[in-house]
């Protein structure tokens, strides 16, 4: 998916409304158990394993370099879908949850 300008642009207005969070993501650990792996799991934590990465870059690229990153990386992307103005969508949820379940 190469929409990254629309997300940016769409992401970056729904920051905007979204609450700002102040949570250190030093905590979170480098990896994670792989059952762990959801769309409920924060952005920053799926963000700190290779293999859950590799599953945003593939569906969000550059999602990591979103002016915005600070603000909403302690959220989850089913709590910043709302966000998005369509940008995350339910199929798009659907489809990182079965690529993040997928890692061993």
């Amino acid at each position: 998916m190469k929409s990254t300008p629309l997300l940016a642009a769409a992401l970056g207005l729904a920051c905007l409304a979204a609450p700002a969070f102040a949570e250190d993501t030093a905590a979170v650990p480098a990896t994670t158990p792989a059952a762990a792996f959801t769309v409920d799991t924060p952005i920053a934590a799926l963000m700190a394993d290779e293999r859950a990465k590799a599953v945003l870059d593939k569906h969000l690229p550059g999602i990591d370099q979103h002016p915005a990153y600070e603000q909403f990386k302690a959220m989850s992307l089913k709590a910043l879908a709302p966000f998005s103005q369509g940008m995350i969508s339910d199929d798009m949820l659907a489809a990182i949850e079965a690529d993040l379940a997928t890692i061993k």
